[in-house]
């Protein structure tokens, strides 16, 4: 991808030989473009591999199992996004509060902090899976499924929901293995957790046909291996600047991760509650195949977006701890040097998006043809996001960084909430006087059986609320 993306740049097989093997670059070090590409690196490739490993499920579900169980899925999904949303939080947030304590020359005191806020982390995990099992049903219902998807979502979410620490202590620990300068431990841990993911899946789903049970199994076993072996990591004695081990209560600095993080936990909240009323939207006008192909898009999304949240998260640190050293020059450069990268990085997705549109979506609705002309279509029109969102998830990394989460809570809540909420709810208001143009002929109409039968059956009920 890179060579791609910057060609002056070393080769990518020179980056991997040296960084990946012999090199270790240090956060103190001026970054050249060639040393800040070398330093993200691993946490593109993490991230990407993570996206992928994650719609590895999907596949298995959507071929194996079918379409109305693949919409099962993406229909509980967004709630359990929202409860390991704390994850994101304290790893994002707290990683940048621990590397402007290290810039600032306090190492025992940013260990400290880190320690807590693992800790913390898990209590809180605990919690939520009590919670989150207990709500699974009524959640089930209120996001919009029927009687045939309502046992799927439950025994999905059920199963899921056994692995929430383990998953929140990953997506924690992606962040904290940057700052502790060992972003090649969490690629390797990621491809771990990632093969598990596969090879478990294509054994109970495809072998042993367990169904939407086996993916969730699968997926908690390889989240059980992504958060286990980081913790291992860190509770033994390493050579890199963070370890586990006894803290005090630092209230205001775990008050500052989560303001530091509240952009991250904001855009996962946001991301499901937009989720969850595109589901609800689309089983209102077009059923679970709508909700399919929504699904669709935004697993496809997920590899496309992960290019731009690894490059955020592999340089964020970088940021935090020239910020804490006081080195204005160094952050100029870096924010010079990565909206370059970005803007190249926009282009170039967006252009490969357009171009495999067709083959992205035939891996999911090969077997469903009725779903393939309007995920392709869909997905076109989605593609053009690509060309603007890398520089807002950036501005709100760049943020976090500098230790302002009410900036980058902003930024991220205007581009997941405000205007995605707005355009959700207004634009299919347009479905009164037609369905919406891109859509199929045999979609368009069922879109208009839809309507009409919902305003039969609203009539109806005004009638018998008057008798």
């Amino acid at each position: 991808m890179y060579e791609i993306v910057l060609k002056y740049a070393c080769p990518v097989s020179d980056i991997i030989a040296e960084d990946f093997l012999f090199m270790r670059i240090q956060l103190s070090e001026h970054f050249t473009y060639r040393k800040l590409l070398r330093f993200t690196l691993p946490s593109v490739i993490m991230m990407v591999c993570t996206s992928i490993y994650g719609v590895v499920d999907g596949v298995f579900v959507s071929n194996f199992v079918g379409s109305d169980a693949f919409a099962a899925v993406n229909l509980i999904m967004p709630f359990l996004m929202v409860l390991g949303a704390v994850g994101f939080m304290l790893g994002t947030g707290g990683s940048a509060l621990v590397a402007y304590t290290l810039g600032a020359g306090s190492e025992k005191r940013a260990n400290e902090i880190f320690s807590l806020l693992i800790y913390v982390l898990i209590g809180l995990g605990a919690v939520f899976t009590i919670g989150g099992i207990a709500f699974l049903t009524p959640m089930s219902r209120l996001l919009g499924a029927d009687e045939t998807m309502l046992p799927v979502c439950v025994s999905y979410g059920r199963i899921v929901l056994l692995g929430l620490i383990p998953y929140m202590l990953q997506n924690t620990f992606q962040s904290f293995l940057v700052t502790a300068e060992r972003p090649q431990l969490g690629l390797y841990v990621t491809i771990a957790a990632g093969v598990t993911n596969i090879v478990l899946d294509a054994l109970f789903v495809a072998v042993l046909q367990w169904g939407v049970e086996g993916a969730a199994l699968a997926t908690i076993l390889s989240q059980f291996v992504g958060g286990a072996i980081p913790l291992v990591y860190f509770l033994r004695p390493n050579s890199s600047k963070l370890r586990l081990g006894r803290t005090s209560f630092h209230g205001r600095a775990l008050l500052k991760a989560c303001a530091n993080g509240s952009s991250e936990l904001m855009t996962n909240i946001s991301m499901s509650v937009v989720n969850m009323l595109y589901n609800w939207q689309l089983m209102r006008l077009m059923g679970s195949g709508g909700v399919a192909v929504y699904g669709v898009i935004m697993y496809v999304n997920f590899i496309f977006i992960a290019i731009f949240l690894g490059y955020s998260m592999g340089s964020a640190p970088i940021v935090g701890y020239h910020y804490g050293a006081g080195n204005r020059t160094e952050l100029r450069g870096l924010l010079r040097k990565s909206l370059c990268i970005i803007t190249v990085m926009s282009v170039v997705l967006t252009a490969a998006a357009l171009l495999l549109a067709r083959p992205l979506s035939l891996i999911f609705v090969s077997k469903e043809p009725a779903l393939l002309p309007v995920t392709i279509r869909a997905f076109s029109i989605y593609s053009l996001s690509f060309l603007m969102v890398g520089h807002n998830i950036y501005a709100s990394s760049f943020f976090t960084a500098l230790n302002d989460g009410f900036i980058s809570a902003l930024i991220s809540f205007a581009r997941t909430l405000v205007f995605q909420v707005a355009a959700v709810i207004v634009l299919p208001v347009s479905t009164a006087y037609g369905p919406p143009w891109w859509l199929p002929r045999r979609w368009r109409c069922c879109c208009r059986r839809r309507a009409s039968w919902a305003s039969g059956k609203s009539t109806a009920m005004r009638k018998e609320a008057r008798m």
